[in-house]
C-alpha cells in the first residue's frame, strides 16, 4: 500500500464529504481498494445511527430541563397565588364575622385579580405570555371598575372602563400586534390594526362620555374638532408608513400636511366657539393662522425638495 491507514483515515471524513482534492480522493479511493480496515472505517463514518441517537439524546435533554423549568414556574405561580388568596380569604372572614355581608370581599377579591394577572399569568402559563398577561390585566382592572360601580351605586362604568380601555390600548396594542398568536393572524398589517384599534376604542370611549353627560350638541362640537385631529394622526401615519420616499421626503409632507390640517382645525375649532360672536372677530382671530401655515407648508416642501435631490444623487452614486 502507498499510503499509511492513519494518513487515509484522517481524510476519510473530507472523503466522505466530497471536500478534498481529485488527488487525494484517488489515493483514499486506492487504498481503500486494498485495505479491508479501513473500508470499515468509512462505513462506520457513513453509518447515520450515531447522528440520529445523538440527536434523540439532545432533544431528550431539551425537555427534560423544559419540564422541569415549567413545574419549578408552575409551583412558583401556585405560591405568590396562594399569598394573594390571603387577603381574600381574611376579607371574606371579617365580613362574615362582623356580620356586613360580602361587599367588601367582592371589592378586595376583583383588586387582586390585578397584581395576579402580572405575577402569576406569566409563571402559569406555557406559552404565549406577554399576550396573556396584557388581555388579563385589562379584563381585570376593567372587572374592579364594575365591582367598584356595582357596590358604590354610581352610573359612571362606561366612562372610566372605556377611558381605562382606550389608555391600556395606547400602551399594549403594539406589543400585542407583535407577539403571538396575534402576530401570525395580523400578518404584514400590524401597524393599521393598531391605528385602527386606537380609533375605535377613542370613539368608543367619546361615545361613553357623550351619553354619560347627555348634553345638547355634545356629539356636534366634540366630533367636529376629533375628526379632523384623528384624520391627521392617520395622515401622519399613512405617510410614514407607506409613501414610498426616503426619510426628508417623508419629513417635509409629514410638516407640510400638519400645517394645513393645523389651519383647517384651528378654523373649525373658532368657527365652533366664536360663531355667535360677529363675523369681523372671526376674522380677526382667524387670520395670524393662515401666514404660519403658509410657512409651514414652504418650509415643508423645501425639505421634501431637498429630500429628493438627495435621493437622486444618492441613486446615482450606487
Amino acid at each position: 500500500m502507498k499510503y499509511e491507514c492513519e494518513v487515509i483515515q484522517d481524510l476519510l471524513p473530507l472523503y466522505k464529504d466530497s471536500a478534498c482534492s481529485v488527488a487525494s480522493a484517488l489515493a483514499v479511493q486506492e487504498h481503500l481498494n486494498e485495505c479491508e480496515k479501513c473500508k470499515k472505517f468509512l462505513d462506520q463514518l457513513n453509518d447515520t445511527s450515531i447522528d440520529e441517537m445523538i440527536l434523540h439524546e439532545r432533544d431528550n435533554v431539551i425537555g427534560t430541563q423544559s419540564r422541569y423549568f415549567k413545574r419549578k414556574s408552575a409551583l412558583a405561580g401556585s405560591i405568590v397565588g396562594g399569598i394573594f388568596a390571603l387577603p381574600i380569604l381574611i376579607c371574606l372572614i371579617v365580613n362574615l364575622a362582623s356580620g356586613h355581608g360580602l361587599t367588601w370581599f367582592f371589592i378586595v377579591l376583583a383588586a387582586m385579580l390585578i397584581p395576579a394577572s402580572l405575577f402569576v399569568v406569566p409563571l402559569m402559563a406555557t406559552k404565549n405570555r406577554m399576550f396573556l398577561t396584557m388581555t388579563s390585566l385589562t379584563g381585570s382592572i376593567i372587572f374592579l371598575l364594575a365591582v367598584c360601580c356595582l357596590y358604590s351605586g354610581g352610573d359612571w362604568f362606561f366612562v372610566a372602563a372605556s377611558s381605562v380601555l382606550f389608555g391600556l390600548t395606547v400602551c399594549f396594542a403594539p406589543f400585542i400586534a407583535c407577539r403571538r398568536p396575534v402576530n401570525k393572524f395580523l400578518g404584514n398589517c400590524k401597524g393599521l390594526a393598531v391605528m385602527s384599534a386606537y380609533t375605535l376604542t377613542f370613539f368608543l370611549m367619546i361615545l361613553c362620555i357623550g351619553i354619560s353627560v347627555a348634553t345638547p350638541g355634545f356629539f356636534g362640537e366634540t366630533l367636529s374638532i376629533c375628526i379632523p385631529l384623528v384624520l391627521m394622526t392617520w395622515a401622519m401615519f399613512l405617510i410614514i408608513r407607506y409613501l414610498p420616499a426616503n426619510g426628508l421626503v417623508k419629513t417635509g409632507v409629514c410638516i407640510a400636511a400638519l400645517s394645513a390640517f393645523s389651519y383647517v382645525g384651528s378654523e373649525v375649532i373658532l368657527w365652533l366657539t366664536l360663531r355667535s360672536m360677529e363675523d369681523n372677530a372671526v376674522q380677526v382671530y382667524s387670520q395670524p393662522s393662515f401666514p404660519m401655515m403658509l410657512a409651514g407648508v414652504g418650509i415643508g416642501a423645501a425639505v421634501a425638495v431637498i429630500g429628493l435631490l438627495f435621493g437622486k444623487k444618492g441613486g446615482k452614486k450606487q
